[in-house]
């Protein structure tokens, strides 16, 4: 079957390398099927092009995958009005994160003919071996799909065991000139590429809507050959490792870390971790291997609220964990969310507080509002308390920008919440610019006295 993928518009200048579109290309291509690519991410095209692009070539299946958030579901609207109005429409076809939890009220509100649920690359090959020879739907797992008039959702399908399976992304289908030049903290004048690891998290933090139970390494030798390919095909010198937590367990960390040492790979990474494995020991490993940053999910700064959300996370391992961070040379991201359950504004200072004493300056960070997307239990909370009605109450009365309420948790009104949350905020950006004019000058003062000519100009990337 001709298969066209399409890599959505997120208003980027430098679009993140779509992983699961260009894995599930991969796992098509393999099957035999031609795999296509419409990138309206780099050419920034309006809906009307793709409806006419539709119009002028042919092809008996398009797909879309988004995650669940307010912009991606807008523009998923604006993509499916294109494909539904085109002359020849295809059959249409959804993944990802966004409609995994709530299939249904996706596939009403963009007229799909079926959506993939969670974990895509075994049930896509499927389904379309299903509708080349016209068998019924009903026996594919882990879809939703129409039968005339009404909507059926099937079995879950159990996750792949063994993802080393899973042949690598299609990268030879993207631009990948493109994508290389996304920028990360530390990354200097490197090319950069997301890179998954392993899929899935060991924890279950009350706002994610991620549906995977457990986690599921990679082994060591499928990542370093990856790596090893995308340094050669695509001049790739810095990975971000990009799935939800590298640091799944000291025990494997360090393996990874030995290998990546052994293999002589030459690189910079960064990955998502855990403070409750951020050992000095380890975390010089890390470093040594070539890791530069650690992205860590902190959420609060207080114990009482962490508890609240199921983290498995103490305020001492935060102190602790950032602080040996920094010690080992290893720039730390922030992530600090506010409006959990009980939640205030002592709770928020803790936060600010937290981020002022530790900012290193690699990062703006700021606190967002949490936001409990369909499929976290949070979402299901809110339900339960009559806070919000259901999915479509969510993407289209509640969740209208990712740094505004969707639903208040304190005991605060919305107006004090905000309040609280812009004071906040200002502390942390005067924080963070007074950092970067001080560097500034220090930068301009070593030109002039130190006579440094190294300087290339006060350069934005």
């Amino acid at each position: 079957m001709r298969i066209l993928l399409v890599a959505y518009d997120n208003d980027s200048y430098i679009h993140w390398f779509p992983q699961g579109l260009a894995y599930i290309a991969a796992v098509l291509l393999k099957a035999g099927h031609d795999v296509s690519i419409y990138n309206q991410d780099l050419h920034h095209y309006p809906s009307e092009h793709l409806l006419d692009y539709l119009n002028a070539n042919r092809f008996d299946a398009v797909g879309v995958g988004v995650i669940a958030g307010y912009y991606q579901y807008r523009k998923l609207l604006e993509i499916s009005r294109a494909i539904n109005e085109s002359k020849h429409r295809p059959y249409y076809f959804l993944g990802g994160h966004g409609p995994s939890p709530e299939p249904e009220y996706f596939m009403r509100k963009t007229s799909a003919d079926a959506v993939i649920i969670g974990e895509g690359e075994e049930t896509v090959v499927e389904l379309f071996s299903f509708l080349e020879s016209k068998k019924s739907l009903s026996g594919v797992n882990g879809i939703a799909f129409r039968n005339g008039d009404e909507i059926v959702i099937n079995p879950r399908r159990p996750l792949i065991e063994n993802i080393d399976s899973i042949p690598y992304p299609a990268y030879e289908l993207f631009p990948m000139e493109y994508y290389r030049l996304l920028r990360i903290p530390h990354c200097g004048n490197k090319f950069a590429l997301p890179l998954l690891s392993g899929r899935g998290c060991t924890f279950k933090c009350n706002f994610c809507y991620l549906m995977d139970e457990g986690f599921r390494p990679r082994s060591n030798e499928s990542i370093i050959e990856e790596i090893k390919l995308l340094k050669k095909k695509y001049n790739i010198s810095y990975i971000v490792f990009s799935d939800e937590l590298l640091m799944s367990s000291r025990e494997r960390t360090e393996s990874l870390c030995r290998d990546f040492i052994k293999a002589k790979l030459g690189i910079k990474w960064d990955c998502n971790g855990r403070l409750n494995y951020a050992f000095l020991d380890l975390l010089k490993l890390m470093k040594e291997s070539g890791c530069v940053f650690i992205n860590y999910g902190i959420e609060a700064m207080d114990d009482q609220i962490l508890k609240n959300m199921n983290k498995a996370l103490t305020t001492k391992q935060i102190i602790n964990g950032i602080e040996a961070t920094l010690k080992a040379g290893i720039s730390p991201g922030y992530n600090v969310i506010f409006g959990n359950i009980g939640e205030n504004k002592e709770t928020l200072k803790k936060g600010v507080d937290f981020l002022l004493k530790y900012d290193d300056g690699a990062q703006l960070r700021t606190i967002r509002p949490v936001t409990p997307y369909p499929g976290s239990p949070l979402y299901y909370y809110a339900i339960e308390k009559g806070l919000l009605k259901d999915c479509q109450d969510f993407y289209e009365n509640k969740h209208l920008n990712s740094d505004l309420l969707a639903v208040n948790f304190t005991n605060m009104s919305d107006e004090e919440f905000y309040r609280e949350l812009c004071e906040a905020n200002k502390i942390l950006i005067k924080n963070y610019f007074d950092k970067k004019e001080k560097a500034a000058v220090q930068e301009v003062e070593d030109l002039y006295f130190n006579k440094n000519v190294g300087f290339r100009g006060f350069r934005q990337t």
